[in-house]
């Protein structure tokens, strides 16, 4: 059955709906960039998968999921899923694919540089990979399960050092969506104001993550229910991309492989 946890927003839960239309827009996003066989890094339960398929000669997805992968499986026939942990990527051969795609995966990734490194092998010459991760500047409060999150010009830094060309842009949102975010850093500010010691940066994240996804989903249904049809109303055309990064909620990455 598909794990529906406050990491893997979902369209079936309607106070996931305004995280699950900021994932969706990096779908969106990537419909200019993709052509030829595509490579998605991360896939999750498929959110993008019906959106890209159809632009492209061929789909290859790979998530760590066992379960997510074996329903995808039978939902897309025509599609490649495999299982397995990045990087590296095993079993895929160098310059195979002309886009890959990663979106929210590479703040989970311990090393980050191998990951890039390993989307670059795999890109042919001419080839764009395109990433999103958290703005840690918009990040309301640390998130046990990201290894680390990266403002602008931490991650231009490193993918300069392996890409040949980097742009990176912002996912930023109109007034309902930041009318949602600062509501959530209303109440996330409730919470964590008792974090006097705070603990939320010292202990462990093994040690954090039941609780934080507790209160996470505390907090998305009491946001659903104070503010029921500005939840239900967001779509993805309420995130935008803006060329200020800094101000997005997420970065959104384009790299070039010459």
């Amino acid at each position: 059955m598909p794990i529906y946890t406050t990491e893997i927003a979902s369209d079936k839960i309607s106070s996931d709906n305004p995280i699950h239309q900021r994932l969706l827009k990096a779908y969106f996003l990537a419909q200019p960039y993709i052509n030829g066989r595509l490579l998605e890094v991360g896939c999750g339960e498929g959110r993008g998968v019906e959106l890209l398929a159809p632009r492209v000669t061929e789909y290859v997805a790979i998530d760590k999921i066992g379960n997510i992968i074996k329903l995808l499986r039978r939902k897309h026939p025509d599609i490649e899923f495999i299982q397995s942990r990045v990087p590296p990527f095993d079993d895929i051969p160098t310059a195979q694919f002309d886009t890959v795609i990663s979106f929210q995966v590479i703040e989970h990734i311990k090393n980050d540089r191998l990951f890039l490194e390993e989307i670059y092998r795999v890109l042919r010459p001419g080839g764009v990979a395109l990433l999103t991760t958290p703005n840690r500047d918009k990040t309301l409060t640390r998130n046990p399960w990201h290894e680390r999150e990266y403002v602008a010009t931490e991650l231009q830094q490193l993918a300069g050092g392996i890409f040949d060309k980097v742009d990176i842009k912002g996912i930023a949102g109109n007034e309902k969506i930041m009318e949602y975010y600062y509501k959530n850093k209303e109440y996330v500010d409730r919470i964590t104001r008792f974090d006097i010691l705070n603990l939320q940066y010292r202990l462990p994240a093994f040690l954090l993550r039941i609780p934080y996804d507790i209160m996470n989903r505390l907090n998305r249904n009491k946001l659903e229910k104070d503010t029921n049809e500005l939840v239900a109303s967001i779509t993805h055309e309420d995130y935008q991309v803006t060329d200020d990064a800094d101000s997005g909620l997420d970065l959104f990455v384009i790299l070039r492989k010459s």
